[in-house]
């Protein structure tokens, strides 16, 4: 029993702040993380894009995912749905622009991977596929690298973040 009340009391907070608002982009910074203000007076929020990993700016495809990103979400009003906050303080949420997923918009465009953790395809897999079918974006190049494997490889951009 004791187990059951230490389990809901580590998920609650999770829960808690689960939440879901309105704002305004101020910046793109890439092509999976922006800066979002909720409302007049209250300072822009950094948020990353959920279920998804775009190509680092200074990658094949960045500047291209960042351009993509900035236009689906240019001077709208957006939706955030923010699920966590990850250890660099930045929301990871999933963002809504004319009821349009954005992630999925972005992916299916071939502007980013689907997030694969732990062995999952990640929520965007479905668009993913036809994007690379189509030979869409980055998925025009077979040797396009996952920018987990890039960051490995040479570490994060040091220009432009």
């Amino acid at each position: 029993m004791w187990q059951k009340i230490l389990c809901i009391g580590l998920l609650f907070p999770l829960c808690a702040h689960a939440r879901v608002w309105l704002g305004e982009v101020t910046h793109v910074s890439d092509g999976d993380t922006l800066w979002i203000k909720p409302g007049p007076g209250v300072a822009p929020r950094k948020v990353r894009l959920l279920g998804l990993d775009a190509p680092e700016l200074c990658q094949a495809g960045g500047m291209a995912a960042r351009a993509a990103l900035q236009a689906l979400v240019a001077k709208q009003p957006v939706q955030v749905s923010v699920d966590f906050q990850d250890s660099y303080g930045r929301d990871l949420a999933r963002l809504q622009v004319d009821g349009r997923d954005v992630g999925a918009t972005l992916v299916g465009a071939g502007h980013a991977w689907s997030s694969r953790w732990r062995g999952s395809v990640g929520p965007y897999a479905v668009q993913e596929a036809s994007a690379k079918a189509a030979g869409l974006g980055l998925f025009a190049d077979p040797a396009a690298e996952l920018p987990r494997d890039f960051r490995k490889r040479h570490g994060p951009c040091q220009t432009g973040r």
